[in-house]
């Protein structure tokens, strides 16, 4: 039996880093963290700035779960390698609350503000749903496919309880 030459490398005994991420989950992963920061930021004015009790309460829980989705999505990212940097930081996509979108937010009080909150969360919990929804059938890793269908879930959920507020108008 012929011996392997000296210079070939020895197989690799050393364990996977986490699951293996194509260019849809690592997509998915470098859009969701920032579309759900900014959201999370807006969501902290709204503890401080509506006065509409039931969406306050709705802001409230929304925040809280969007910390949680944070904590799974970070995760994910550490477990896949990727690296933490924001690849959309300025950029204005559907969905995304931006810096001019918190400053609007910071300026705006009363029925503007929650006006402002409505529709910028709306926005938000539309399309990182539709977005989950395309890695569960485009993506590569099924963590990153499990965690995109309960995030999809969750924000649809999350959408028909904001639309069935008393006040808010689809």
């Amino acid at each position: 039996m012929p011996s392997r030459p000296a210079s070939a490398p020895a197989p690799s005994l050393a364990p996977s880093r986490g699951p293996a991420a194509d260019p849809t989950d690592t997509g998915w992963l470098q859009l969701m963290i920032p579309m759900d920061e900014g959201a999370a930021s807006l969501l902290d004015l709204a503890a401080r700035k509506t006065a509409d009790p039931a969406l306050r309460s709705f802001a409230a829980r929304l925040r809280t779960a969007h910390e949680d989705e944070l904590t799974a999505l970070r995760g994910l990212r550490q477990r896949m390698g990727l690296p933490d940097t924001d690849v959309h930081q300025g950029h204005e996509m559907p969905g995304m609350v931006t810096a001019t979108d918190l400053e609007r937010a910071r300026a705006a009080e009363g029925d503007a503000f929650d006006r402002l909150l409505v529709t910028e969360i709306r926005d938000h919990l539309r399309q990182s749903a539709q977005v989950s929804r395309s890695e569960t059938t485009a993506g590569r890793a099924a963590e990153a496919k499990e965690r995109a269908t309960a995030l999809a879930a969750a924000h649809e959920d999350q959408l028909s309880e904001l639309e069935g507020l008393p006040g808010v108008h689809g």
